[in-house]
């Protein structure tokens, strides 16, 4: 399919984080293609590695998210089909690497994991029936996430405030303890 996946252009918060990114939905996309039992998966690789995924021929196959450092990629976000009609009422983005939970799991379910570095990352939805793959988006263009700073760069002292600063202080206290000083006066 000609559709791109792509991270929304308006602003959002936590967009794009050091662990997550958000995605629009790709809804209307498959029209046509999908029955009611049909999944949507979310396949995300390392930009790098995108070229050699080959889909799973079955649910069975799917690379799960604790194989992503051997594997380099891994399928997530299992969705109904129906959830990505042109008709469905839902929130018009995904949260790629969401749950933090995915970590101490030992289960073999499709989970949502955190994203481990940096990336670059790209993504493609995939449309999969009964009988392996029906229908495939495009890669995205890489998504770079944040990166955190380290905290030895950050500096622990603040700012030191200028001369100018401290006169503006200065006066505008003692300005203050005038004017209530006249009110109490002209109060008494």
């Amino acid at each position: 399919l000609p559709y791109v996946p792509h991270v929304p252009p308006m602003a959002l918060l936590g967009k794009v984080t050091a662990t997550t990114f958000a995605l629009e939905k790709p809804l209307c996309v498959f029209e046509g293609h999908a029955d009611a039992s049909d999944a949507v998966w979310l396949a995300v690789a390392f930009a790098n590695a995108s070229a050699t995924f080959r889909n799973p021929r079955s649910r069975a196959d799917v690379p799960p998210y604790k194989q992503l450092p051997t594997a380099r990629s891994y399928m997530t976000l299992e969705t109904a089909a129906a959830a990505y009609s042109c008709s469905a009422p839902s929130p018009p983005v995904l949260r790629v690497g969401a749950d933090t939970a995915c970590r101490d799991q030992g289960r073999q379910d499709p989970c949502n994991g955190p994203l481990p570095s940096p990336g670059p990352y790209r993504v493609k939805f995939l449309l999969m029936g009964c009988g392996g793959p029906k229908a495939e988006t495009r890669w995205s263009e890489p998504i770079l996430l944040r990166r955190a700073v380290p905290p030895s760069t950050i500096d622990p002292a603040p700012a030191r405030r200028g001369s100018d600063v401290v006169v503006i202080a200065s006066v505008l206290a003692s300005l203050g303890a005038v004017l209530a000083t006249a009110v109490l006066g002209a109060l008494g």
